[in-house]
């Protein structure tokens, strides 16, 4: 049989836990998504020879698409949970 912990422990364990400020939001996620697609295309252009446009795009993924869907922070100030 399973004890259950009082309310006050449960939320003595959640106060203890650090809000680091960080939110996920559609924002994000749309530029992780047109970053992978980005990604995809660059690596394409690669196995079919292109010298110009490849480096590009992948320069592109996984130096502004990628980390950009990471530090962009969302409007609400909510926790991320």
């Amino acid at each position: 049989m399973a004890v259950a912990k009082p309310a006050r422990q449960r939320a003595q364990k959640r106060a203890l836990e650090a809000d680091l400020g960080f939110s996920w939001g559609v924002v994000n996620s749309l530029l992780l998504a047109l970053g992978l697609v980005v990604l995809a295309a660059g690596y394409v252009a690669l196995s079919r020879g292109s010298i110009t446009l490849a480096p590009v795009l992948l320069a592109l993924g996984y130096m502004v698409l990628i980390p950009g869907s990471l530090l962009i922070r969302g409007r609400k100030s909510g926790s991320g949970e």
